[in-house]
């Protein structure tokens, strides 16, 4: 059965010289009407442009930054385009204190997203003493400046919206990301490390957000929905690292254009086309992965393409000869200028799994076998620096096997409109709407009773799902902003229909340049979820589960370019579908067993506190903290109001990483929780009056914490130089380095869950 499965798996270039001229401005745009629109003025340099020398450095580099110019001139955001620490961080870290004079279209300034250049030169090799001096000494410095370029041709790209992160979210990059122990570079993999996330057994990627089972945890790409983000097990995701430019998790109080979950949303963008040849490989102990990315018939239309092909078969039969584990994932992309303003784009990707056993005979047991595929058509158009429109249609294939030749699919057509609209200086609108249908079937050639009651329970059946939202930005004063939004989603199975209307606002108040006050409330609906996230696996019709998502934050930027984050939350939740945090002894998870619980509702409620100290892995010492104190709890049924199974009161998990020197770098990750609940069925005798026993017992369940789990990561790398812009490195890297086993209940323990990795990655 599906359900045995599933729960053993959770067992610019614009650095301008003084003096030098800037980058040309953009051509004002002219309307078809024939009106001439406001001439867009780029941001102009008003500060020295300079980066310092990273200590410990060799050689010359080159970096280039994609910065958000404020409407104040200040820099709003940095990104690293291309180039590697510890050049990229030295870059980036001095792009912070430029100034600009903001861009401005007719009289308005706007914000304004430019490229910038930084080429760095290494410094002379030091004079030893008693030497002869140069004869034409030149002038030097302690630490050289970065020497700055000109910028190239159309490098200067004005963008109205900023890429702050919502109030709700928590934001991963990729650079980022790679140097954080145990992730393995995947920036799906680190939401692990985000405060309010509690794994159901360490090392495995699936998880409780703020007390929400992982069926309730919905995962996006590029706005697309997934069923999954993870290979089987203890896999990497099923998207290539080199093609994500971020991941937000939003555990809780989300935009209106996420919606249908109840618990959190894990969206991850793509990195947009780039119209040059770049590409990254790696190969592993377990598996091999590239990405190559290149502009084909002139520069109006880009390709890429990118995957990945596990092979732990070679390892596996060291520790399990009869298993067998394989998995592959693959991502196609093409981009094509429409005019000047449009660009249509077709985006497939998708993602196989299989977990079996080899019997004596020499035939495949299957145990689980899991595969989606997506084909994303898209067009987006700019009508002017204000305006944005995105239209696309999507088509997707899930399907999921079992034992017992069993086979759940999902046929899914979908078709959805995004507008994003600047009203003003001080107001921004997004909006959309979309519309779903999916086709589920299943089958098997089983005569077993485990396989009719899934036919019963997952029947043929077509599901059509429509939605609308919007939302409005709105910046009050300079100091106040506010979005409220709201979604309305229609759900029709058969002749039943369900409407869920969701509310949402957040707010963020300025309270000074150091500190931010951040609140977020919501209530969000979904339909009946299965145990967790399965391809072509979905419950059906039913009564609409609900959440009241509520937090409130403050953030704060310490000194050392640290930055810390206090947020308490509450999320209330009702008819909830939550098998993981509800079994009791005695109940069955398998079969008829299975179907009880899923159809059983309950009540759920989790508050808690969670404490974020960061400071960016890529500086030369960089590191995070990240506490979550939280109390979950269910109820209802034929439950009294007691702890899920899996709420955890302390989640504790801290990182260092720094740069050695010689582009050595190195790296640790260390978790600690506190143990899940044991629950344990006690059966007592009634004592007769003449002290014989009766045959009638009571029956009482006995509750108790699993003994704590923690864990150590570790990390170590060495790159070497490939070309201007490439490079080529050795990376070690251990989850679970301690080889430390867990509790999954008084008489199981599991693992160790360890994963080592010895690989090569190359970029150029």
């Amino acid at each position: 059965m599906l359900a045995r499965v599933v729960l053993w798996i959770a067992t610019l270039s614009v650095t301008t010289p003084v003096g030098a001229e800037p980058a040309a401005p953009a051509k004002p745009e002219t309307p078809r009407s024939g009106t001439a629109a406001p001439e867009l003025v780029p941001p102009k340099l008003s500060s020295d442009a300079t980066a310092l020398y990273p200590k410990g450095a060799h050689g010359d580099a080159t970096v280039l930054l994609d910065l958000l110019v404020d409407r104040d001139g200040h820099v709003a955001d940095v990104r690293v385009v291309s180039g590697e620490p510890p050049f990229s961080d030295a870059a980036a870290a001095s792009a912070r204190d430029y100034r600009f004079e903001p861009a401005t279209r007719g009289e308005v300034a706007v914000r304004a997203r430019i490229r910038f250049l930084v080429r760095f030169t290494a410094p002379p090799p030091e004079t030893p003493e008693g030497a002869a001096p140069s004869p034409e000494p030149k002038p030097t410095k302690t630490i050289p400046a970065a020497k700055p370029v000109r910028a190239p041709e159309g490098a200067v790209e004005v963008e109205v919206q900023g890429t702050r992160p919502e109030v709700a979210a928590s934001r991963l990059g990729r650079a980022e990301v790679r140097q954080m122990p145990g992730a393995f570079g995947d920036p799906f993999r680190a939401i692990e490390a985000l405060p309010g996330v509690t794994p159901i057994v360490s090392g495995l990627p699936y998880f409780f957000v703020r007390g929400a089972p992982p069926g309730n945890v919905g995962y996006f790409l590029d706005g697309v929905r997934v069923p999954l983000l993870y290979h089987v097990a203890a896999g990497p995701s099923v998207i290539h690292p080199a093609l994500v430019d971020k991941v937000d998790l939003y555990p809780g109080g989300y935009p209106a254009r996420y919606g249908r979950f109840a618990g959190g949303i894990v969206a991850g963008e793509t990195r947009p086309p780039a119209n040059e040849l770049h590409g990254e490989a790696s190969l592993r102990l377990v598996d091999v992965g590239g990405l190559v990315e290149a502009p084909l018939f002139g520069e109006h239309v880009t390709g890429l393409v990118s995957g990945r092909y596990g092979y732990p078969g070679l390892i596996l039969p060291l520790f399990a000869p009869e298993a067998i584990l394989q998995y592959w994932d693959y991502q196609a992309r093409a981009a094509v200028d429409v005019g000047r303003h449009g660009t249509a784009s077709v985006f497939a990707f998708g993602a196989y799994d299989f977990v079996g056993n080899r019997r004596r005979d020499g035939t495949t047991e299957i145990g689980f076998a899991s595969e989606f595929h997506r084909v994303d058509l898209r067009y987006d158009h700019e009508f002017s620096g204000r305006t944005k429109l995105r239209a696309a249609a999507t088509v997707g294939f899930d399907r999921t096997r079992g034992d017992q030749d069993t086979s759940i699919r999902d046929r899914m057509v979908g078709s959805r409109v995004e507008l994003r609209h600047e009203i003003g200086r001080n107001a921004t609108l997004n909006a959309g709407a979309d519309l779903v249908l999916d086709f589920f079937d299943v089958g098997t050639n089983s005569t077993s009773s485990d396989a009719a009651t899934l036919v019963e329970f997952v029947p043929t059946r077509r599901d059509v799902t429509t939605g609308v939202y919007a939302d409005l930005s709105l910046r009050v004063d300079r100091r106040v902003r506010i979005t409220p939004g709201l979604r309305a989603d229609l759900y029709a199975w058969g002749v039943q229909t369900s409407v869920g209307i969701d509310p949402r606002i957040s707010a963020e108040y300025t309270v000074s340049d150091r500190v931010r006050l951040l609140h977020a409330i919501g209530v969000a609906h979904q339909p009946p979820s299965f145990i967790g996230p399965i391809p072509g696996v979905q419950i059906g019709k039913g009564v609409l589960q609900t959440s009241l998502q509520h937090s409130f934050g403050v953030e704060t930027q310490l000194p050392a370019s640290f930055v810390g984050t206090a947020t308490v939350f509450h999320n209330a939740m009702f008819d909830l579908t939550d098998v993981l945090g509800t079994t009791r002894p005695g109940q069955s998870i398998d079969g008829a067993g299975a179907v009880e619980l899923l159809r059983d509702r309950v009540l759920g409620s989790t508050v808690g506190l969670e404490l974020y100290v960061r400071r960016p892995l890529t500086r030369d010492v960089g590191g995070f903290l990240a506490y979550t104190l939280s109390r979950s709890v269910r109820s209802g049924g034929s439950l009294s109001v007691a702890p899920s199974n899996f709420d955890r009161t302390h989640v504790f998990q801290v990182a260092v990483a720094w740069n050695l020197g010689r582009r050595w770098r190195a790296g640790t990750r260390g978790m600690f929780y506190t143990g899940a609940l044991d629950l344990r069925e006690q059966r007592t005798p009634i004592p007769n009056p003449d002290g014989t026993f009766s045959s009638q017992v009571t029956t009482s369940t006995e509750r108790r914490r699993l003994p704590t789990f923690y864990r150590l990561d570790v990390r170590l790398e060495k790159r070497w130089s490939l070309g201007e812009r490439g490079y080529w490195a050795f990376v070690f890297e251990v989850l679970n380095a301690t080889l430390t086993k867990e509790w999954v209940d008084s008489r199981t323990q599991i693992g160790p869950v360890t994963v080592p990795s010895i690989g090569l990655e190359a970029a150029f």
